[in-house]
């Protein structure tokens, strides 16, 4: 698969705009909603969102 993101530093495969791994079609991607993912890129993304779930519940019940 072939795509162009502006956002993609092509060295690191990083995003620069989310400052993480590029995932094409996540949440915040440029992408997302332009393109159809296949079923292991969705599985990706669903871990994604749940690590991001997790890493604010941890700090939530830090602060209090």
């Amino acid at each position: 698969m072939t795509f162009y993101c502006k956002n993609l530093e092509i060295n690191t495969d990083q995003c620069q705009k989310l400052h993480g791994d590029c995932i094409m079609g996540r949440p915040g991607c440029v992408l997302e909603g332009r393109v159809a993912v296949s079923d292991v890129l969705q599985e990706k993304i669903d871990k994604l969102a749940a690590d991001q779930r997790k890493r604010v519940q941890k700090r939530q019940t830090a602060e209090g």
